[in-house]
């Protein structure tokens, strides 16, 4: 695929480097990649960098990154995106995040004017998945620039993703009305993708077709994973077995964390890593259910009770609300009476934000209970670190799953929801396969060796390194 012509401006024509602008869109999830991938171009210093910043930002935790992201390099520019408001009452009760989504969205014209007048003039233009449908007309068709797609879920989505719009055309509808045969990947259950797809009338719906038919367009995607980890899938995209004539696609992964991730972390000696020191080798079961996922009251009973009968040794982040602001809960007044009693000694839960990744590169860590998003499933890989898969179905985390499941670094049992009340997991099979997975050498081994696959990959000469190095000479 051509690119777009890109303007020359006399400072690129001096020998300046070429100026990247990215545009993040809402959800830690999605802005923890973006960061990532930022720190990493801006520590080469082989680029100049600005960043789109949405106007309010929904969570503490987003505001607090991006302060850290621009204290830590000074040199990164902010382009404050002040968002038009968003008054539309058949949206009451959607989502937030989903509802940053679409007012980023609806007020994606006013980002040509802005884009226009940065300085030096922009190279080119990464942008977040959510908003690609409306950020690559803009800086195609008005701003001639090339558009690339910072995706932020794995290879295998993006495969279903691109796929999505031909199998509703074929089926002649407009939602998930069954398994999916994606070519290049294989067949996937209904209960595989984001649920959310079978509702037509869904918000996330109409993006995610939205979004699928515009990806063709994009002058490249970048994905936040490794050769060694989705080499079918990857092969499918790059082959153009999934849709003909996709972009060129660049494994950059996985990436790192960052030091401003850390500055936006409270530690101290009330951080889990004092803990964690005290703690045997693998002896440590880390159970974390992401930033955006909260567990309803009965589960979150069940969960304690299952860590506490498996007789390991854990590290609990307990998450009651979707939004952090909003989270004003203590922890006994979420866990049962006289459970942090119980379990002192061995057991810790917070409420707090962690340094995920310094948590899972301590050696006491032997497995990571885990929702499946993809950030914390790139991190657990790169540690070497089993896991127990444990997804929700709203978005991509069961086919997220199915990356573990085929890596072989964990175990997923399909039948483990959170959605509805006769779903509700046990204590009693919590504890079994908490304990199963603990004692399980062939998936420690696995996960050792994928491990060193990622640092393999990210090394001089690996293949997530070449494909950074060969996304830099497109800028060129």
């Amino acid at each position: 695929m051509a690119l777009a012509a890109t303007p020359t401006s006399g400072d690129q024509a001096r020998g300046a480097p070429p100026h990247l602008i990215f545009i993040p869109s809402a959800g830690m999830g999605h802005i923890h990649p973006f960061s990532r991938f930022i720190a990493a171009l801006a520590s080469q210093g082989a680029v100049d960098i600005s960043v789109v910043i949405a106007l309010p930002t929904v969570s503490e935790a987003e505001a607090d990154h991006f302060t850290a992201l621009f204290a830590a390099f000074p040199a990164i520019r902010r382009i404050d995106f002040n968002l038009l408001p968003l008054d539309d009452a058949t949206l009451a009760g959607t989502d937030p995040f989903l509802l940053r989504w679409e007012s980023l969205r609806r007020s994606a014209h006013l980002l040509g004017p802005l884009i226009a007048g940065a300085a030096p003039r922009a190279s080119a233009i990464v942008t977040d998945i959510t908003l690609a449908s409306q950020v690559i007309p803009v800086a195609k068709n008005e701003l001639r620039l090339p558009c690339h797609i910072l995706f932020i879920s794995c290879a295998t989505m993006m495969s279903f993703l691109a796929y999505f719009p031909t199998y509703v055309d074929g089926a002649n509808t407009d939602h998930l009305a069954g398994d999916v045969d994606v070519p290049g990947i294989g067949h996937l259950p209904v209960d595989y993708p984001p649920q959310v797809l079978r509702d037509p009338d869904n918000l996330f719906t109409k993006q995610f077709i939205s979004n699928g038919r515009e990806i063709a367009e994009a002058d490249g995607i970048l994905l936040n994973t490794f050769d060694a980890l989705e080499p079918e899938a990857l092969a499918a995209l790059r082959d153009g077995k999934v849709v003909s004539g996709f972009p060129p696609v660049f494994a950059v992964g996985p990436l790192k964390s960052t030091s401003t991730e850390k500055e936006a972390v409270h530690g101290g000696a009330s951080s889990p890593i004092a803990w964690l020191d005290e703690q045997p080798a693998r002896s440590v079961v880390y159970v974390a259910f992401g930033n955006r996922n909260a567990a309803a009251l009965e589960q979150i009973h069940e969960i304690g009770a299952g860590l506490e009968a498996s007789g390991c040794r854990f590290l609990w982040v307990v998450k009651t609300t979707v939004v952090d602001r909003e989270d004003t809960a203590e922890l006994n007044d979420v866990l049962d009476d006289g459970f942090l009693g119980r379990v002192h000694g061995r057991g810790l839960v917070i409420k707090e934000w962690v340094d995920q990744e310094a948590v899972l590169r301590h050696p006491a860590v032997g497995l990571y209970v885990s929702h499946c998003g993809w950030n914390s499933v790139t991190e657990s890989a790169a540690c070497g670190v089993p896991m127990l898969a444990w997804p929700m179905t709203l978005g991509d985390q069961r086919l997220v799953a199915t990356v573990i499941r085929s890596a072989g670094f964990g175990l997923w049992l399909e039948h483990w929801s959170w959605d509805r009340e006769s779903s509700l997991v046990r204590a009693a099979e919590i504890a079994e396969k908490v304990k199963a997975v603990m004692g399980e050498e062939a998936i420690s081994a696995r996960a050792k060796e994928v491990g060193r696959e990622a640092t393999k990959a990210v090394a001089p000469g690996g293949s997530s390194h070449r494909s950074m190095q060969e996304f830099l000479a497109t800028l060129k």
